[in-house]
């Protein structure tokens, strides 16, 4: 209703609704009014007939400008505000001044919100230089800034941590344990075949060398050495970065974008004590238990080889694997075992609660998380590697 619609119905009476009309005249200048009169109601479908007119009006003349007379508009409704969008499409294709200022400030204020369009992202306009210096700079700037944002965080997730040693920390019991339920049991098959297959690809590579020289009984103390020292944790790690660590990416970056861990802090909970820490200690203390169960079954891969391939008694194999067998070579790999869980854990938060509030970031903070805490397993083995070497074990 307009403004003024009291004393119209005063005039038509109580009850009544006049027929809709309309007039196109020209004001000079190139400006055309469109005088309305009557009830623009759902009731008097008059918008096609509107919009006809106007686009044969503007192919006779020329027109700049568009604007509107209400003084005597009876009534509106929607059907007012799909006429007006009609036309303020035909004002955009011809490149016409589409003028709002004579219409009731209701119907203004629908078809501001109606035509209203979303901002879009400020492109950076900043000409690429070719120089290759800038190019390297502008990277290892990003880089140094990714270093120091993860340096801040490993900073508040020890804090963390050291709370919920102590018993300190705010977080769900319930949450620990279906964390510890997903990143354990529910992991156990794809590490047992991945581990197998593995145990499998070892010995037939190596059975394919020893044979030349009768030494194929070796191949229980090269599958045995290989997965307990190296192969079965960084198999493990992998695995857990891409099924673990992506998931702990997605789910927290999709907290983000629901808001819940603005909330959170709201709420006056921690984000990193409520979400983070749950998380890392349920990887921490499943990744060795996947890494003896992952051990075990590359070492059984390495026996269906022997056993079916190399025709070596399944007692032989075993007491050879034995004799390979080292607790220095099991200490490592546990070692490494909790370090790559820590690893893939603080990966994936990381990436999670950095991500950005869409759809399309959640699943760029997933494919990050599994690439960062792939690269640092790799390098954390290395650097254990030469540690080990320097040290004599």
């Amino acid at each position: 209703m307009t403004d003024n619609a009291f004393s119209h119905t005063e005039r038509y009476g109580a009850g009544k609704t006049p027929e809709p009309k309309f007039r196109l005249r020209s004001s000079g200048d190139g400006t055309v009014v469109l005088d309305m009169e009557g009830a623009w109601t759902m009731e008097h479908p008059l918008f096609p007939q509107v919009v006809r007119e106007l686009d044969d009006f503007c192919r006779k003349n020329r027109v700049n400008r568009l604007q509107f007379a209400t003084a005597n508009l009876f009534a509106w409704d929607s059907r007012l505000i799909t006429v007006l969008l009609h036309l303020e499409e035909v004002c955009h294709k011809r490149g016409i001044v589409f003028d709002l200022t004579g219409l009731p400030k209701g119907a203004m204020r629908l078809v501001d919100m109606a035509t209203a369009r979303p901002p879009t992202e400020k492109v950076d306009e900043t000409p690429e230089s070719g120089f290759v210096v800038e190019a390297v700079g502008r990277g290892v700037l990003a880089v140094l800034r990714d270093v120091l944002d993860f340096l801040d965080f490993l900073g508040r997730s020890t804090r963390a941590t050291l709370r919920f040693i102590f018993g300190l920390s705010s977080f769900r019991k319930k949450d620990l344990w279906i964390l510890i339920r997903e990143c354990g049991v529910q992991a156990l098959h794809i590490v047992a075949l991945v581990n197998l297959l593995v145990g499998l690809i070892l010995a037939f590579v190596g059975a394919v060398q020893l044979q030349q020289f009768g030494a194929q009984i070796y191949v229980a103390n090269l599958v045995t050495i290989s997965m307990t020292r190296e192969m079965a944790a960084i198999m493990t790690g992998i695995i857990m970065a891409g099924r673990t660590g992506a998931a702990y990416a997605a789910h927290l970056g999709t907290m983000n974008v629901n808001e819940e861990i603005d909330a959170l802090d709201t709420l006056g909970f921690s984000p990193v004590e409520f979400l983070v820490v749950p998380r890392i200690m349920a990887l921490v203390l499943m990744m060795p238990l996947l890494y003896l169960y992952a051990d075990f079954m590359g070492i059984f891969g390495g026996m269906l080889v022997a056993v079916g391939m190399l025709d070596i008694p399944f007692r032989q194999f075993m007491d050879q694997a034995g004799m390979a067998f080292s607790f220095t070579n099991l200490g490592i790999g546990l070692f490494k075992s909790v370090l790559f869980g820590f690893l893939v854990a603080m990966s994936g938060c990381f990436r999670g609660l950095r991500s950005d509030r869409s759809a399309a970031a959640v699943g760029i903070a997933a494919t990050s998380a599994v690439v960062m805490a792939t690269v640092a397993i790799i390098a954390a083995d290395g650097i254990v590697a030469v540690l080990c070497n320097f040290l004599g074990i």
